[in-house]
């Protein structure tokens, strides 16, 4: 199939998106058709993590500048140690979604073993684990970061695969060959071209102090979401409760939520602590519109993103 052809296939998946509906590409304009037409270039489709943004502008930008400039922008790092770190700090959050994608970018870059590994769910070496020079490790530290961020939304917006659901059983391994060629990463892109995106910000973040392109961009991605119409008791209850978690997963129980009355409190903090805990019921007792949904959604995913980092060594 030609790329054009499986581009213009891979822009309905956007179907598969729920719980809001995000913006179809032929109807997207100012920041969203600029995202867009930066994602699809840069990333090679319209991926549905971060398209599923789109009902919040600001939000789907930051979104998009966090994955560009740490998972695709050329630097000291290679795209296989990216596509590593993506897929073990996937499979540590549950995100069979992430997972899947990231085997499929490690196959395609032939480090089948590694992906292999993965979804079997037994060790491999850790790309953090090392010498590395600041820079170096600001940049595969941005990549956690933003898969911490997109673990969570994926697991609120979308399934347990990238595939189409009309896809059958019996052509599944087929299809996800077929996409793994045509999504085979490039050498990588030239960085800080998002940036334009969203105006600058001023937050610093200790772990990027080696790489100014990276603090740049993750500082301007911060911006966004500190400026989001999150309520005090949320923004309180959620940091709270991060302020005492080592990061460790909460369990299959939903129990410790539970205490929260408050709706839109207990999805923040599933999202925050446990988003492979979130089902239709929670999101529906919240009661938001599409844009209020992302934008709760990506403030806890960014929030507890950002302490999940926190609770990384940092070496210089």
């Amino acid at each position: 199939m030609a790329p054009r052809l499986v581009r213009l296939a891979l822009r309905r998946v956007l179907r598969e998106v729920r719980h809001v509906r995000p913006v179809p590409f032929g109807r997207a304009s100012g920041l969203v058709r600029d995202v867009y037409r930066q994602l699809e270039r840069d990333f090679g489709m319209l991926a549905p993590p971060v398209a599923l943004h789109s009902p919040s502008p600001p939000v789907l930008a930051a979104s998009w500048v966090m994955l560009r400039e740490s998972l695709v922008a050329a630097g000291e790092t290679g795209r296989v140690d990216r596509e590593v770190v993506a897929s073990l700090v996937s499979q540590a959050n549950s995100c069979p979604y992430c997972v899947e994608v990231h085997g499929m970018a490690l196959d395609s870059l032939g480090r089948s073993s590694e992906a292999s590994a993965i979804a079997a769910g037994r060790a491999v070496e850790d790309p953090l684990d090392g010498e590395l020079s600041p820079a170096a490790r600001a940049e595969l530290t941005a990549v956690a970061f933003t898969f911490h961020y997109l673990n969570r939304v994926v697991s609120v917006f979308l399934g347990p695969s990238p595939l189409p659901s009309t896809v059958p059983d019996s052509a599944r391994e087929k299809a996800k060959s077929v996409l793994g060629r045509f999504l085979r990463p490039g050498s990588g892109a030239t960085p800080c071209e998002s940036l334009e995106l969203l105006p600058a910000g001023s937050r610093d973040f200790s772990w990027a102090a080696g790489n100014p392109f990276v603090a740049d961009a993750f500082s301007r991605a911060s911006a966004v979401f500190g400026s989001l119409t999150v309520s005090p008791v949320v923004r309180d209850v959620v940091l709270r409760e991060l302020s005492t978690w080592d990061g460790s997963p909460p369990g299959l129980s939903r129990s410790w939520a539970a205490a929260a009355g408050d709706p839109v409190v207990r999805l923040a903090l599933v999202v925050a602590k446990a988003p492979y805990q979130v089902d239709d019921a929670l999101v529906a007792a919240a009661g938001l519109d599409d844009r209020e949904l992302v934008e709760l959604v990506g403030w806890a995913a960014f929030t507890a993103a950002a302490h999940c980092v926190s609770l990384l060594p940092i070496r210089t």
